[in-house]
């Protein structure tokens, strides 16, 4: 866009036809670049000769062009100061039509999946940061291993064993900028291999069943109380899968002893690969803390963690703790996909791990997730009676479950939209039928909100949904 004040070629900016009339050519191009912006108010344009010979038309074409258009108040001529575009122009401009990508935006939004991004640590990640740009080695700054950083690799491999219970040396940690690209990047190694069929829970998340579909045939995997159905797994011919054990999304289900057993043994027998989405490890509430699945079956899981949950989705570093068997191709493939994940962050993330900042963090956002859901229970309980909380042992999501009745899921979605509140249609997770099961549900983030909106977020969602079942 050009600025008042900046030498403008409008020569570039108007399109003479090869028929029909100049002036008006110059006449509507200046219009629309007035309109959309491209000619702000207050930007001086070339005199009537200048432009003449830009253009190769007459001065008098020209003159008249910028006669007509300061009589319309596009434009002012003042002795002095040359010809303008006048201030008021933009408002004569027609709204630019909607785009049709942007994102909507509620008031209420408790779209699940989310940390609160308010909170994030802007000024320990920034000192961070500073201390990465002034004290990283030269190197550090250009292409290094694609692996990433030996400081964040060596640093997330004590960590990961303290918190996690993951047993992977510096050397078999590979950075990348999260699940997504960590995702992707196996699915191509697995490819490379000749795995053919990929084991998906479901529910799951579309994003992440449309990466493995990808380059794979996608064998569904039904989820229980109990987590992912190895049984079903057994039976699928997958050689490969991909779960969330620690809390499944979006049942909010941790995957139990006996069937982390099973998928152990499963792994073993068909030689083939768990990939471990550590999918909210970090926010645990109630029950047992059970240490990864890598941490027994090491040789068989890939274990992924990221970022995007605990300090958020801007910060774009994630982890894959990678067996030896698929370490040369992991890396290669990350290697052609970007070469690297940015240096200085990872830099930076080994200092905010280091300082003891990341802990810090964690603790304080757990402790503000936990009293989050405490208080959705509550209004829950006290408002809606009829409707059962679950899935909130651990994690930022959670399922209300409605009673028999009640509206379906989209129209809920749809009437609570109406009054901006953003929550998500339990079927859409699911995959085969209509995606709607005997029961309605809805999934929404209790973290998503910044803290100061939650309590209206959450009233407005009770409201709403009271407003609904009102005698259901």
């Amino acid at each position: 866009m050009t600025t008042a004040g900046e030498e403008v070629r409008l020569e570039l900016l108007i399109d003479l036809p090869p028929d029909g009339s100049r002036r008006k050519a110059v006449e509507d191009a200046l219009r629309a670049a007035i309109g959309d912006g491209r000619l702000p108010a207050g930007t001086r344009l070339p005199s009537t000769r200048d432009l003449s010979v830009q253009l190769g038309l007459s001065r008098g074409t020209v003159n008249a062009a910028y006669t007509q258009l300061t009589a319309e108040g596009w434009l002012t001529a003042l002795t002095g100061s040359g010809t303008r575009v006048a201030d008021q122009a933009t408002l004569m401009a027609p709204a630019p039509p909607r785009d049709p990508l942007a994102a909507w935006v509620p008031t209420h939004d408790l779209a699940p999946g989310r940390p609160d991004i308010s909170s994030f640590p802007r000024r320990p990640w920034a000192k961070a940061l500073r201390e990465a740009v002034s004290e990283a080695p030269t190197e550090a700054f250009g292409y290094g291993d694609p692996r990433g950083r030996i400081e964040l690799r060596s640093t997330l491999s004590a960590y990961l064993g303290r918190v996690r219970g993951v047993h992977v040396a510096p050397e078999h940690l590979v950075i990348c900028s999260g699940f997504s690209q960590a995702l992707a990047l196996l699915m191509d190694v697995f490819a490379e291999e000749g795995t053919r069929l990929v084991g998906v829970e479901n529910p799951a998340m579309a994003d992440h069943v449309a990466t493995v579909s990808r380059r794979h045939s996608v064998v569904d995997i039904p989820v229980d109380g109990d987590g992912l159905r190895v049984d079903d797994l057994e039976r699928s011919g997958a050689s490969a899968v991909v779960c969330t054990p620690a809390h499944q999304f979006p049942l909010g289900v941790g995957l139990s002893v006996a069937r982390r057993a099973q998928l152990q043994a499963w792994s073993r027998q068909v030689d083939g690969w768990v990939v471990e989405d550590d999918y909210d490890g970090e926010f645990r509430y109630e029950g047992r803390t059970l240490p990864a699945l890598q941490n027994r079956n090491p040789g068989h899981t890939v274990y992924v963690g990221s970022t995007s949950k605990t300090l958020g989705p801007a910060v774009r570093l994630g982890w894959v703790a990678c067996p030896g068997g698929l370490l040369p191709a992991l890396v290669e493939a990350k290697r052609l996909a970007d070469r690297q994940t940015s240096p200085l962050e990872q830099l930076a993330l080994a200092s905010l791990i280091d300082s003891g900042e990341y802990d810090r963090y964690l603790q304080a956002a757990r402790r503000s997730y936990r009293g989050r859901r405490d208080r959705l229970l509550a209004a829950v309980g006290e408002r809606l009676p009829g409707v059962r909380v679950v899935g909130v042992e651990a994690g930022l999501h959670a399922i209300l479950e409605l009673p028999a009745g009640a509206p379906g899921e989209r129209e809920i979605v749809a009437f609570l939209r109406d009054r901006s509140v953003r929550v998500h249609p339990f079927g859409n997770y699911v995959r085969g039928g209509d995606g709607v099961g005997e029961r309605t549900r809805i999934v929404l983030g209790y973290a998503t909100p910044a803290a100061h909106g939650y309590s209206s977020a959450v009233a407005a969602l009770v409201e709403g949904l009271g407003v609904l079942l009102r005698g259901v």
